[in-house]
């Protein structure tokens, strides 16, 4: 029987430079847990003073596609995660995309297999279940169970005139496996649990098995941060760096690993890229501040150390980075939140002067058709005014277009939402307008259109005179102004919205 290689390889020092890295797969819209997991690693990263590398994944061509390639990259410039090393930078290990280094894997392969650390195997799938079956019911671990470590070159003869295809597999050596993970502390797996397994398929193609630790081995990664998921995966490559040790792939040094828990949906369950909650371009697109997610996934498994005992759930990436120890981060499974997230994203749009509140809104009003691309400055000066009106009423941005809508929509699309209709424009809804417009029409033209201004003869005339509780009083203006029951405080829309539309649509609503 061929030896395996079974040396002992240190693992990365304390005081070494990190290097810490990124490797998504260009596979359907990026989602939370990928987000989270980049967020941990670039902290890391930036915590040490160390290098963030962002390679790309992308090896399995019937899943992979440019357009989920461009949107990765999309979404962490988005979230404001640099990288120092990696696809558009470059670096000295490029290149980043796996898709491109197809050639240095096959490379490996061969040299694991001409050092006997590896070895072709032509098992059929059907050969395959029956022994594992077999051994399921005998009570043995279903692995491989190493048929074909020691075929002599007239069997795999034989084999390949039958038009058997061979996969590579790697041999792994007959030992257990310790490490101490920088998350769940000492972790051991038995020999008999980690067989040998395949690291090239029979059509050539690498597969994850290889390609992630070869990447890793050659770019230098000393710090792997990453899912619960692929735990059991950690040993497999753990032999794979002793063997890259004796075929001269690599750095010489074993990485630290830290597997972060898992990201739970509704229901309890381990949340899935298919979960809507999970879609984080949705995130965006519903108005979420980078800043306000990434705070909000800081969440789920770490907390900002407490000061003089008080906790503090928010807080940004400057603020997070110095923080930032993985000791802390919790191993148990981290519930995802939606209303919570929600809160914590309004917490940083209030941190927002107005002046890039009306940054973050205008894209928003754009998407909606309210305002030109770019701003005219018109309408920045009316958005500019009409902002601190919302800021401290909406969690996310979208919400803001929706009470805004009434300020920049042309009059002849102007409408009332047809429940609030309903409620507020009854017969003593219209009484109660066509009292305000009376009012409002008394405010000469020479007078200051002005929140104190309308707030004066709307209370006087309604409150006064007519003898109404502010609610029953401003309800039917606000519906009759604005389109909607909720809506920035009533005089100063009003004031914004200006005397001429103000008292049209009033006389619109009678």
């Amino acid at each position: 029987m061929t030896e395996s290689f079974t040396g002992t390889v240190p693992t990365v020092g304390d005081d070494a430079p990190v290097v810490a890295r990124f490797c998504p797969s260009p596979t359907g819209n990026p989602h939370v847990g990928m987000a989270r997991t980049a967020l941990f690693s670039w902290a890391f990263a930036r915590h040490h003073g160390g290098r963030f590398v962002f390679r790309i994944e992308d090896t399995d061509a019937s899943r992979d596609n440019q357009e989920s390639y461009e949107l990765l990259l999309d979404v962490m410039r988005w979230l404001g995660l640099d990288w120092d090393e990696g696809v558009e930078v470059g670096g000295p290990n490029g290149p980043y995309r796996q898709s491109e280094r197809m050639d240095v894997y096959a490379d490996v392969a061969q040299r694991l297999l001409d050092a006997g650390l590896a070895y072709k195997a032509y098992d059929t799938a059907e050969e395959l279940q029956e022994r594992r079956d077999a051994a399921r019911a005998a009570g043995r671990p279903s692995g491989y169970d190493g048929l074909h470590r020691d075929l002599t070159s007239e069997q795999q003869a034989a084999y390949e005139a039958e038009g058997r295809q061979p996969v590579i597999r790697f041999m792994m050596p007959a030992k257990d496996w310790t490490f101490d993970d920088l998350v769940r502390g000492p972790i051991t797996f038995g020999a008999e649990n980690v067989q040998d397994f395949v690291i090239v398929r029979a059509n050539g193609q690498p597969l994850y098995t290889l390609t992630n630790p070869t990447d890793d081995a050659l770019m230098g990664i000393t710090h792997v941060l990453r899912g619960e998921d692929i735990l059991s995966s950690t040993p497999r490559q753990i032999a794979l760096y002793e063997a890259f040790a004796q075929i001269g792939v690599g750095q010489g040094f074993i990485p630290r690993f830290g597997h972060l828990p898992y990201v739970m949906g509704q229901g309890n369950k381990k949340l899935s890229k298919r979960d809507p909650e999970s879609n984080l371009l949705g995130y965006r697109e519903q108005g979420f501040l980078p800043e306000g997610l990434l705070n909000y996934l800081a969440l789920l498994g770490w907390s900002l150390p407490s000061v003089d005992g008080v906790e503090r759930d928010i807080f940004t990436l400057a603020e997070m980075v110095p923080a930032f120890e993985i000791s802390r981060v919790n191993p148990n499974p981290a519930r995802f939140d939606l209303k919570k997230c929600e809160a914590v994203n309004g917490d940083h749009v209030r941190l927002l002067d107005v002046d890039e509140l009306c940054v973050r809104l205008a894209p928003h009003l754009q998407a909606a058709g309210l305002v030109h691309e770019p701003i005219t400055a018109d309408e920045h000066a009316t958005l500019t005014a009409a902002a601190p009106l919302v800021h401290e009423r909406i969690s996310l941005l979208t919400e803001a277009v929706a009470m805004l809508r009434f300020l920049f929509v042309d009059e002849d699309a102007f409408s009332i939402d047809e429940t609030d209709r309903a409620k507020q424009l009854d017969d003593k809804g219209r009484q109660v307008v066509g009292a305000a417009l009376a009012a409002l029409e008394a405010i000469g033209e020479t007078t200051e259109w002005s929140c104190a201004t309308i707030e004066g003869a709307l209370r006087v005339a309604l409150v006064d005179e007519m003898g109404l509780k502010p609610r029953l009083a401003f309800g039917p203006v606000r519906v009759a102004t604005t389109g909607s029951r909720i809506s920035p405080p009533l005089f100063e829309s009003l004031e914004l919205l200006g005397r001429t539309r103000s008292l049209d649509r009033l006389r619109a609503a009678l």
